[in-house]
């Protein structure tokens, strides 16, 4: 539903048509994100779009191009354009990551693992990275790697709770029972009520 959605979508912007158009690249960049943080994708679109042909050179425009495409579930689209914007800019961990996360998609974790690598070499707080890396890694059962994503995104930031879930589930994995439930319970403490659920399941048995 939501590639059919997308295409229609895209109909519709190449019939679009303003009174006036602001006719700078960053200008409509910033427009354009304006409009997709409104999640007004449509018009997000139509400036991006109309930012490329100003400038063929603008990276941040694909970048947010393919982040529109990826929602809308068009992954090749979407990997064409960040493509393009690695391209033209290859220090952008942004476009990496999302990239990584359309690969993880597509069940390329080996991929996806490799731009979340990627991201992080421009960027070693990028915590977004490090977390779905670290998911990517619990997909491969490559459980003590992924621990230590875990452990690094709680370096720095000792509040994510994100973090101290996968965390927890991972150690419960790789048979570190105690210290996996006291991450969950953390978890929960935080704020993240499912963690409860997980520890009434995994961790209260195993103290009968």
């Amino acid at each position: 539903m939501k590639r059919l959605t997308f295409l229609l979508m895209f109909l519709v912007v190449g019939f679009h048509s303003h009174a006036t158009i602001d006719n700078t690249a960053s200008s409509l960049i910033e427009e354009g994100i304006n409009h997709f943080q409104m999640k007004d994708f449509v018009e997000a679109l139509f400036k991006f779009n109309k930012a490329i042909e100003l400038d063929e050179k603008a990276d941040q425009a694909y970048y947010m191009r393919g982040r529109i495409k990826a929602h809308f579930e068009d992954r090749h689209g979407a990997m064409k354009d960040f493509n393009e914007a690695l391209n033209l800019n290859s220090k952008f961990a942004d476009a990496y990551f999302e990239r990584g996360k359309v690969k993880f998609m597509l069940q390329d974790y080996y991929g996806a693992i490799d731009d979340y690598t990627s991201a992080l070499q421009v960027d070693q707080a990028h915590e977004k990275a490090l977390y779905h890396r670290g998911q990517a890694k619990l997909q491969l059962d490559a459980y003590e790697d992924a621990i230590n994503d875990c452990s690094k995104i709680i370096e720095i930031n000792d509040k994510n709770l994100d973090a101290y879930y996968l965390r927890g589930i991972l150690r419960i994995e790789a048979g570190l029972t105690e210290s996996g439930c006291l991450d969950l319970s953390k978890a929960g403490e935080l704020g993240d009520v499912k963690a409860y659920e997980v520890i009434k399941e995994k961790c209260n048995q195993r103290c009968n």
